[in-house]
């Protein structure tokens, strides 16, 4: 089944249980694919689970900025509402791997790319990056991949 099609059924869910945040973070999901479907050019209308996972993860990525800028800014009213669709969106995404899971997936890349210093940091980030997608957060990987080949 696809996302759109799990988005609108849960959309559903969500008004029948009368719902608040979960059906404003499931209209949010569901626009964002709407509007991806028709932007993206020479579309067929369909996005492939690829697309699907890197709108869930901006997704992702800019409720919890949001997040921490309302949190910095002493205002739990609108961080409760960022928090409560992040977890919605998260259900979506696949499970997110521990920084030792990383730590080990990033030790078998550079093993395989052959990376021995600093300089290969390009070659690890670039097989890192497709492998770990959706699994880790970017910022994360660049921090150990950094450390590892120091």
């Amino acid at each position: 089944m696809s996302l759109k099609t799990d988005v609108e059924s849960g959309i559903k869910d969500a008004m029948r249980a009368k719902d608040q945040d979960t059906l404003r973070a499931l209209r949010a999901i569901k626009s964002l694919i709407l509007l991806e479907e028709e932007t993206k050019g020479g579309a067929t209308g369909e996005l492939t689970a690829d697309d699907e996972l890197k709108l869930l993860t901006k997704a992702a990525k800019q409720r919890r900025e949001s997040a921490d800028i309302y949190k910095s800014q002493n205002r739990p009213d609108l961080l409760e509402k960022e928090e409560a669709e992040l977890a919605i969106i998260e259900q979506f995404l696949p499970k997110q791997l521990t920084e030792d899971e990383v730590k080990a997936k990033l030790q078998d890349i550079i093993t395989r790319v052959g990376a021995s210093s600093p300089a290969d940091m390009g070659k690890v980030m670039g097989v890192a990056t497709k492998e770990l997608a959706g699994q880790a957060d970017g910022r994360v990987v660049s921090t150990l991949v950094k450390s590892l080949l120091a």
